[in-house]
């Protein structure tokens, strides 16, 4: 036979042999899901623990209007038309070393293999060479009402 007593707040439970041996008929409720990085309707889950809090730091703003920008490009390679906005993202992250690694070559996991083997790991550059064209369609380009409204 338990025994409960109150102390304050808490409440204090003494459970005797007995008591336990008796199975638990409680049940549990399914946990509900955890949406990814894209929702159902398919906008970007800003809160995703998979962003990294890359969404809400210094350099959020300019995060967000990137990201938006690669998830609803149409263009042929994906994300070629937002070239200007991961330039203002990174130029904005180097104002921020200590939040963003400054040298991104030391954080991967070659470990200058690069310096050590002569191998160019980043291969040929795939910037679009019309700059001056992608600045003014990457606006017209996306759905309306999609980056507007992240600021």
């Amino acid at each position: 036979m338990s025994l409960c007593k109150e102390f304050g707040k808490d409440k204090v439970i003494f459970a005797t042999e007995e008591d336990h041996k008796i199975p638990s008929t409680v049940t549990l409720s399914e946990p509900e899901a955890q949406p990814g990085l894209i929702l159902p309707n398919g906008d970007i889950n800003w809160n995703c623990p998979c962003l990294g809090g890359m969404a809400t730091g210094p350099c959020g703003v300019e995060f967000r209007n990137a990201f938006s920008c690669f998830h609803y490009s149409e263009a042929e390679p994906k994300g070629s038309d937002c070239y200007e906005r991961f330039k203002t993202m990174q130029t904005c992250m180097q104002q921020f070393p200590t939040l963003y690694n400054k040298d991104i070559a030391d954080d991967d996991d070659f470990g200058g293999l690069e310096e050590q083997k002569g191998i160019d790991l980043k291969g040929p550059s795939t910037v679009p060479s019309e700059d001056a064209k992608l600045q003014g369609s990457v606006e017209k380009d996306l759905p309306s009402g999609k980056i507007d409204n992240l600021a």
